[in-house]
């Protein structure tokens, strides 16, 4: 006997308020019939077919991938970026373009011998109430070493800024701006840099030169004649002249001089003269000068006047010739009239000699001594 299977239509009518359920599961239902597209000539075959359906491992995986692709690109360009900040660094840091605030109390003055005496220097004054005022325009330039930084240029400077952090207090004078140059620079680099700045001041002494020029042959195993060559190559031919024979009474003394920026031009000239003509005569002077103590500038410029006084009074005890020597010489310019006497030439021509250069008038001038000089 066949059972009969009873069979119940159940509908579930939704609420107004409960929503539909998609179909088919996390999909929209399709707006028309899906497999109506397999028929021959339907019109839904033209247009684009429907995307195929994702599983969400695999949406979670292309998610991943995304974010993976972005990330190594950001990633990338922050690395580029890094590599041309770090490569423009270093160059601005090879051209001493670099500055930063450093602790005065870091910067040591001990690998280059000073151009600057340490003496009191009476223009220091003007300089602290210049920086009190407006600030340090120039920062000093320094090298950086394992322990802290050893100055290059900015002796005054750094000097400065030190006075002026004991005299006020002010924490602000104990950081001074620095350039930064690059490390291991030669050493004859580095004094070029310090020389060539302060050869722009006109206050900076043939003694101070002189003496740097000696230390700097010292440091290297030049010879003096070469070290000042080397150093002061911007400078005259004339003014090289003359720091080499004060480096040769700065050497002549041994160093017995204690304020050889004191020293004016003329009585330095006076006194390589002086020891040229008879070395002795250094010694004469050393000795002098070591049996006085603590002495001032003024002090030591006397003993080294009175080195010079017999000299002196045996050129007025012999007089001065009265003859004079007469010329005229015809030139393109006109008729030149010269007259030559003890001490003195003199040249007149109708022409502005004050619009050669101050070159040019040197060179005719070094010209005219070198040929007058050839026969004697």
């Amino acid at each position: 006997m066949v059972k009969k299977r009873s069979v119940f239509d159940i509908n579930f009518e939704l609420d107004e308020d409960e929503e539909k359920p998609e179909f088919p599961a996390g999909n929209p239902e399709p707006e028309e019939d899906v497999a109506a597209y397999n028929v021959q000539g339907h019109p839904l075959q033209n247009r684009d077919p429907v995307p195929a359906r994702r599983s969400p491992m695999a949406s979670a995986i292309s998610e991943t991938l995304e974010a993976t692709t972005e990330r190594a690109s950001a990633e990338a360009a922050i690395r580029a970026e890094n590599d041309a900040l770090a490569h423009e660094h270093v160059r601005l840091k090879k051209l001493g373009l670099i500055t930063d605030l450093i602790q005065t109390a870091y910067v040591r003055t001990d690998k280059l011998t000073r151009d600057r005496s340490a003496n009191v220097d009476p223009e220091l004054a003007e300089l602290k109430q210049s920086i009190q005022s407006v600030g340090l325009s120039n920062p000093i330039r320094v090298e950086q070493t394992d322990t802290g930084y050893e100055l290059i240029q900015g002796y005054r400077r750094l000097a400065a800024f030190r006075e002026l952090a004991e005299e006020t207090g002010d924490p602000r004078y104990t950081r001074i701006p620095a350039a930064l140059v690059p490390r291991g620079e030669p050493l004859e680099a580095l004094y070029r840099k310090m020389v060539d700045e302060n050869l722009v001041r006109k206050d900076l002494s043939f003694g101070e030169m002189a003496k740097l020029a000696l230390s700097y042959a010292q440091d290297t195993g030049r010879d003096v004649g070469d070290a000042v060559s080397v150093l002061y190559a911007s400078a005259l031919k004339q003014k090289r002249t003359y720091i080499r024979q004060f480096a040769r009474v700065l050497s002549d003394l041994d160093g017995a001089l204690s304020h050889p920026e004191a020293m004016p031009r003329a009585l330095g000239l006076d006194l390589y003269k002086l020891f040229d003509a008879d070395p002795t005569n250094a010694h004469t002077v050393k000795d002098a000068l070591s049996t006085m103590f603590n002495r001032s500038a003024e002090e030591e410029l006397t003993v080294l006047r009175a080195a010079l006084s017999p000299k002196k009074q045996a050129s007025k005890t012999a007089g001065r010739s009265m003859s004079k020597t007469s010329l005229r010489i015809g030139v393109p310019q006109g008729e030149m009239r010269v007259t030559a006497l003890d001490g003195k030439v003199e040249m007149r021509l109708p022409r502005d000699f004050s619009a050669v250069s101050k070159a040019s008038l040197q060179r005719g001038i070094e010209a005219f001594l070198a040929e007058i000089d050839r026969d004697e």
